[in-house]
């Protein structure tokens, strides 16, 4: 039995790169579908809990800051989600990208309010290449 010379690629014949599969444009329900932007850690040079010195005291600030590669780069914070509470909650630093990026290396500072994102023994901001661990005394973390 022989296979039609047009019966497309099989098992032994992968497709092409170059060719098309399936639709060119994705389709959503109610039309075409925008590109996605694209998400990833990137790395901080600095992470601080801050905290007002008044009387009662506010919950902590955590507040990052680095060097993004893009200059319309979003940096935010991103709290990490537990079933119970950890010793350091994880709070991840990521970069969100357009469709299109402006190459330059630019300076951020970003900030989070830790109310309710506290570990028994502080907070762990989680970048691209280390993470950083901040002791919060439980005074400071008392709301």
């Amino acid at each position: 039995m022989s296979q039609a010379p047009d019966a497309g690629p099989g098992p032994e014949q992968p497709v092409s790169p170059q060719e098309p599969v399936g639709r060119e444009e994705p389709v959503g329900l109610e039309g075409p579908v925008e590109a996605a932007e694209v998400a990833r850690l990137i790395d901080f040079e600095r992470a601080d809990a801050v905290s007002l010195m008044i009387y009662p005291p506010p919950p902590p600030m955590l507040v990052v800051s680095g060097q993004k590669p893009w200059a319309n780069m979003e940096v935010t914070l991103n709290p990490r989600r537990y079933v119970q509470q950890p010793e350091y909650w994880g709070i991840e630093v990521i970069g969100t990208m357009p469709e299109i990026g402006q190459p330059a290396i630019v300076p951020y500072v970003v900030e989070l309010d830790l109310t309710g994102l506290l570990g028994t023994k502080g907070v762990e901001v989680i970048g691209a290449s280390h993470t950083e661990r901040i002791d919060i005394p439980a005074a400071q973390a008392q709301d």
